[in-house]
């Protein structure tokens, strides 16, 4: 099997197919682009609870750069982390965001190599409760363990949050006739790593402005704002985009639901810098890293977007769900249908 998520066929045939038992419980489980589950309480209320895992990078003092993270861990692994513990906790968050519930708790797994040091620990436990702190989450236990054979820290996060009132439209999938609503840009996470990763290459093609300026992209990376005032303002469902890029998203949601979807290829949001890196680094922009960007359906999409932007968050309208499972990508007068997710274009750096 490749680097990265499991390909659908393989989650279907050896994960989901495994899952037998159920409990009346749990509301919404495991399934395909269910990135949460829901589970009731008391018959009067409902939980969500997320998790994530990924390699992070080796914490680093303040004074030295991300880069250096990305270096020391090539050194031991030959494997890149592409994020920090502080992003890993972030999607988790953004997940259950995506699930219309507030993060208010976080459990926190850390597996360490043999050579990992106290003040290893002591920095990533830092990282990590400034990050809660910043999103009003309590940092409320978890394990940590030493591990052989592995050379760079493994990390899982789970974060729990209950449903408010009103989002119990969020357990309903997206429908046909909704139209569909993508907000800030696509690619800004990978956007963003791209550059870490290849700052001399793009400074000898590029003004060092653009260079810079999407290097920050990695500030837009939470998804919280957007899920909040979408659910004030009509929406039906949300889908934060990750790994496998914005065509990963849409055809997880997509799956998901059942449904198909027609999309106008022209309308998703592309920042110019991301352009410029991809063409630079030979990445498709369509299926590279796309934490920060989140999808949502609505039955006015129109008026969704208008919400976003009176809040100063980009959003735009960009298809529609349809019936059947076809999923249509229109680029002017040509038509060309959505293929299943594939490893994301992260791996090829």
């Amino acid at each position: 099997m490749e680097i990265g998520k499991v390909s659908g066929n393989v989650l279907k045939r050896s994960v989901l197919g495994q899952i037998k038992f159920k409990r009346e419980e749990v509301v919404s489980g495991a399934g395909m682009g269910a990135d949460c589950a829901i589970f009731s309480y008391d018959g009067s209320g409902y939980m969500a609870a997320c998790m994530q895992e990924a390699q992070v990078c080796w914490p680093l003092p303040q004074s030295a750069s991300i880069e250096a993270a990305v270096q020391e861990g090539v050194r031991d692994t030959g494997v890149e982390p592409y994020m920090t513990l502080a992003q890993l906790i972030q999607k988790c968050a953004n997940n259950l965001s995506a699930a219309g519930s507030s993060p208010a708790a976080l459990m926190l797994t850390l597996f360490l190599p043999e050579r990992a040091e106290e003040s290893h620990l002591k920095a990533l436990l830092k990282e990590a409760e400034q990050m809660c702190a910043e999103l009003s989450m309590e940092l409320m236990g978890g394990q940590t363990r030493m591990i052989e054979k592995i050379t760079c820290p493994i990390a899982v996060a789970s974060i729990y949050g209950k449903m408010g009132q009103g989002t119990e439209q969020m357990l309903k999938s997206a429908a046909p006739g909704q139209d569909i609503v993508i907000s800030k840009w696509i690619g800004l996470q990978g956007t963003a790593l791209a550059v870490k990763r290849n700052r001399a290459k793009l400074l000898a093609r590029y003004p060092s402005y653009l260079v810079e300026e999407a290097e920050l992209f990695d500030r837009y990376l939470s998804v919280i704002p957007e899920a909040a005032i979408a659910v004030k303002s009509g929406v039906c469902a949300m889908h934060d985009a990750s790994e496998g890029g914005i065509f990963a998203a849409l055809w997880e949601m997509a799956e998901r639901a059942g449904v198909g979807l027609n999309i106008d290829l022209k309308k998703l949001p592309l920042r110019q810098e991301t352009v410029e890196v991809c063409e630079c680094c030979d990445l498709n922009p369509y299926e590279l890293l796309a934490g920060g960007c989140m999808i949502m359906t609505s039955a006015d999409g129109q008026a969704l977007a208008d919400a976003l932007l009176a809040e100063n968050i980009p959003a735009v309208v960009v298809g529609r769900v349809t019936e059947g499972k076809r999923r249509i990508l229109r680029n002017g007068e040509e038509i060309r249908y959505l293929d299943r997710p594939k490893q994301d274009q992260i791996y090829k750096l």
